[in-house]
């Protein structure tokens, strides 16, 4: 496929920065945006507290006025394990503000670069949370939210030749996942069990279905999302 220009929010680690790796590895011009540079990122970065309106508004103008975005990968995410007893709302806010509105912001900013290229491609990264999990009433309410976005958006945007779709990730072992969820041996065997492939998944996984979406091959698909999560969602989600 020939060569895009994409942004990658939260792209210092983890998903991001896999997903960075690989597409700069195929040719591709990779822009990241992050609150802290990482080592040895394959293409441009920019320093933005996303969660945070005005710092995201001036690095999303710093960027557009200087690369001809075709492609977006809202990556960005914040989560936290917590029951709806224990849910704080300054932490909601925040968790929807990075999770929904710099998402939002993020495609608002570079959506005339793609309408011009006509082709564009917008990938918006949610969660097998969306389907319910417990502890995560922020959480799963804002990946909710992103699957809302993402077939909204096809709607409105396939008109100007955007295809806009989600990905919905399993356990993924990243440091966000295994900060987040602390377990025994014991622990992980047993939701190893649980997983019909029988492993967790690896930033890898997810960046090689960034990798299909952004293709060619994906392009009479839209307002789709793909469960990468080693089958753990069968039985959750309606056919």
């Amino acid at each position: 496929m020939p060569g895009r220009t994409i942004l990658i929010t939260g792209a210092s680690r983890g998903i991001g920065l896999a997903s960075a790796n690989r597409l700069s590895s195929k040719g591709h011009t990779v822009i990241g945006i992050s609150r802290k540079t990482p080592q040895g990122f394959p293409g441009k970065f920019y320093e933005a507290d996303l969660c945070d309106q005005e710092s995201t508004a001036q690095v999303l103008a710093e960027i557009t006025s200087t690369h001809e975005i075709d492609s977006v990968v809202n990556n960005a995410g914040l989560t936290t394990s917590k029951s709806i007893e224990e849910a704080d709302l300054l932490e909601f806010e925040k968790i929807i503000a990075i999770n929904l509105r710099a998402a939002m912001q993020t495609v608002q900013a570079c959506l005339p670069a793609m309408k011009r290229h006509r082709g564009g491609r917008v990938i918006n990264v949610s969660s097998r949370a969306a389907l319910g999990m417990a502890g995560r009433s922020a959480y799963s309410a804002a990946k909710s939210g992103v699957i809302g976005f993402t077939r909204t958006w096809a709607l409105e945007l396939g008109q100007y030749g955007v295809n806009v779709n989600a990905i919905a990730p399993g356990p993924i072992a990243t440091e966000l996942y295994l900060q987040n969820n602390p377990m025994s041996s014991e622990e992980k065997s047993a939701l190893l069990q649980k997983i019909p492939l029988k492993r967790l998944g690896s930033p890898e996984d997810i960046a090689g279905t960034v990798e299909f979406l952004l293709s060619e091959d994906s392009g009479f698909m839209t307002g789709q999302v793909l469960y990468v999560c080693g089958g753990l969602s069968i039985g959750a989600y309606p056919l």
